[in-house]
């Protein structure tokens, strides 16, 4: 029951602002990172895994993101005049994204594939259309490099995600991959929301499920960060050339 997405979405809107002073004049999709924006590594991933129709939402300097993807003819801008967060992104570019399960990743984070498989294949291959409207790729909370939060989820045995209570640590985190399907977003609110509030409708359904990442995953969050994750990338590559 795997799926094979041809069609996927870069959140690339938000303001950055933890970034600054390098965002107020640079959004924070198109910070270097080891050499390469955060951008090109998020759609570096989709290329490889064969996505052909890639929609990229912006608002915050837009003109530079237009300017910098104005060479490929794969990708469609999709325009926030007012920030809409991740749903309300996510659901104005709907109709850009197909009838079919699709990707959603997020461009200020940064993953890197392990064992023999990319994450985005396992994602695929991991899908069960019959039951899921949303396959979240986790990671662990303990090894994420410049995560400082206190984590996301439970994950039971068969892929079934738990949230973690007000004053609990849990072990997984939202990586910000995912695939998610058309019918997450049946009647969906209109305007600015998280995508949160459609995780918490299918958990409720039964049709949130989780599946917890085997490679690298690094948040970049502030400008100190950015030398730390360079050198645990560049070590990385080192290990497994």
């Amino acid at each position: 029951m795997s799926c094979k997405p041809t069609h996927a979405m870069v959140l690339a809107a938000g303001l950055g602002l933890r970034m600054r002073p390098i965002t107020e004049t640079r959004p924070k999709p198109l910070v270097r990172v080891g050499g390469r924006t955060m951008l090109d590594r998020a759609l570096d991933h989709l290329d490889k895994a064969g996505v052909t129709h890639k929609v990229v939402n912006t608002h915050w300097l837009p003109d530079q993101i237009a300017a910098h993807l104005a060479h490929r003819a794969d990708i469609t801008l999709s325009p926030e005049d007012v920030l809409l967060e991740t749903g309300g992104g996510v659901t104005k570019a709907l109709a850009l994204l197909g009838s079919a399960p699709f990707y959603v990743v997020n461009s200020d984070i940064i993953w890197t594939d392990g064992g023999t498989e990319s994450a985005l294949h396992r994602l695929a291959q991991a899908w069960d259309d019959e039951n899921m409207d949303a396959l979240l790729l986790m990671s662990r909370t303990a090894t994420a490099l410049g995560y400082d939060g206190d984590g996301d989820f439970f994950l039971s045995t068969d892929g079934v995600p738990t949230r973690r209570g007000a004053r609990q640590v849990a072990p997984l985190l939202f990586s910000g991959v995912q695939i998610l399907s058309p019918r997450l977003f049946a009647e969906a609110p209109s305007g600015k929301f998280s995508l949160n509030v459609l995780y918490d409708r299918a958990l409720e359904a039964g049709r949130l499920f989780g599946l917890v990442h085997d490679g690298g995953w690094y948040h970049v969050g502030t400008p100190q960060a950015l030398p730390v994750v360079e050198q645990a990338l560049l070590a990385e590559k080192q290990d497994n050339p």
